[in-house]
């Protein structure tokens, strides 16, 4: 039989502790009737010691899932030993292939105190800093040499073949590129606007200035090295060298 007890338990500890970590963090609990989420969120933890040692003797029968609007996820589930308290782990972005794992240690997960404000402070000086410098280095490792955008910050940059390429850091950059002729790859999430008409290319690159500005988002055009701008570049988004902001950026 469940134990009711248990499963708020955990829900409640959960949303305290999603309130208290570092950003915005939401908190979803899965509970047993969930089977096929349960056992996906398994094959994506991302840990090789505490947590994943935990698994191999108690599959998972209910668990919260804590989110932020970046994509970053973590996981909370019961401790099955004589302690207080839970077990905390990573969950690996569902997106990225497998390649971009390469050379990468895993973030490996944590047992936290039953007191749920103490657990905060535990996940944001250990557990968050290593899991931030793991999903960085996956992603980078992801988009091929492409630099990511950030929440406030939009970088599109010109590739090769002549098609514009960009990696938003989440959807809400994505929905309007994808409104305007940016295809997203599944397993990259990278955003590729194709070269082939570019009159339509650069109409499209001039319309999505506003609308991301209209959200708080900037936007930066950049060139590979040693490749020339094309001619129907945009005036209102003229080449950013990296790591500068265009006027139209803001920070928050």
């Amino acid at each position: 039989m469940h134990d009711h007890s248990a499963s708020e338990r955990l829900a409640s500890y959960a949303d305290v502790l999603a309130g208290e970590l570092p950003d915005t963090w939401t908190s979803t609990h899965l509970t047993a009737d969930a089977k096929d989420d349960l056992a996906e969120l398994t094959d994506q933890i991302w840990d090789l010691d505490l947590v994943a040692a935990s698994l191999a003797e108690h599959p998972l029968q209910q668990a919260a899932v804590l989110s932020r609007p970046d994509g970053a996820q973590l996981v909370l589930i019961d401790r099955h030993d004589e302690r207080d308290g839970f077990l905390l782990a990573a969950v690996a972005p569902r997106a990225l292939p497998d390649e971009a794992y390469r050379g990468v240690s895993e973030p490996n997960g944590i047992a936290l105190t039953d007191d749920p404000f103490l657990g905060a402070e535990q996940v944001a000086n250990d557990l968050l800093v290593r899991y931030d410098r793991a999903l960085a280095q996956v992603r980078h490792n992801a988009l091929g040499g492409i630099q990511p955008s950030q929440p406030d910050r939009v970088v599109l940059t010109w590739q090769p073949d002549g098609s514009v390429a960009t990696a938003p850091a989440d959807d809400r950059a994505g929905t309007i590129l994808a409104a305007h002729g940016f295809v997203q790859d599944p397993h990259s999430g990278i955003y590729r606007l194709e070269g082939d008409d570019s009159q339509a290319q650069a109409r499209a690159l001039r319309e999505i200035g506003p609308q991301l500005d209209a959200l708080g988002i900037g936007t930066a055009l950049q060139h590979p090295a040693a490749r020339t701008a094309p001619t129907a570049a945009p005036a209102s988004m003229p080449p950013t060298p990296a790591g500068t902001r265009t006027p139209t950026a803001r920070t928050r």
